[in-house]
């Protein structure tokens, strides 16, 4: 990962040089069921009506600052990667002045011949079967909470309440769980990893 950072900081000298991690994660109407406290001596209830309805949270995390974009998509595939990529790019400026370094997992849409990738966008990928050093992995708890133990009638009620959580997150809080200390800190600063 350092020697790619280190190939996008010398082709563009000029330009800021930032390092994010993405992830996707698949949320739905089949409750999240969490532990409550309750009164000695009351059972505490929740209700519950599985369904097998899902919508894929897309998930951008930069590390070192705990900045996130979010996108909740239908599904996962190439198209729907490449129209995450290009959200994602447009959202962070990312162009000739700023160059963007994103870490992923080797997905198969991830690691398609044909993807397009936006300009200011440099995919670099991590070792396969290793989730443990993917920062944007550590989104999905905090994703989780903000479901637990409610029962949504449908996805779109789904999709409103996660989109009300997320914009609710705040930087430092993502900061503490993705800022893994052999991760490059700083977006100009490289270290080795």
């Amino acid at each position: 990962m350092s020697e790619r950072i280190a190939e996008v900081r010398a082709h563009y000298p000029l330009a800021k040089v930032e390092i994010w991690a993405q992830d996707e994660h698949r949320v739905g109407l089949r409750p999240i069921l969490r532990r409550v406290w309750a009164p000695k001596g009351v059972r505490p209830v929740v209700r519950v009506r599985p369904r097998y309805e899902w919508v894929w949270v897309y998930g951008f995390v930069q590390p070192a600052t705990g900045q996130t974009e979010w996108l909740l998509l239908p599904r996962v595939n190439q198209a729907l990667f490449e129209v995450a990529l290009e959200h994602f790019a447009r959202a962070v400026g990312a162009g000739p002045a700023k160059r963007v370094v994103l870490v992923l997992d080797h997905a198969g849409w991830h690691t398609a011949k044909a993807l397009r990738v936006p300009d200011g966008l440099h995919l670099v990928y991590l070792p396969a079967h290793a989730p443990e050093l993917q920062p944007a992995e550590r989104l999905w708890p905090l994703c989780n909470e903000g479901l637990a133990n409610k029962l949504f009638a449908t996805i779109e009620e789904l999709e409103e309440r996660l989109a009300h959580w997320l914009r609710q997150l705040q930087d430092e809080v993502v900061r503490r769980l993705t800022d893994y200390s052999w991760w490059p800190g700083a977006p100009d600063e490289c270290l080795s990893v």
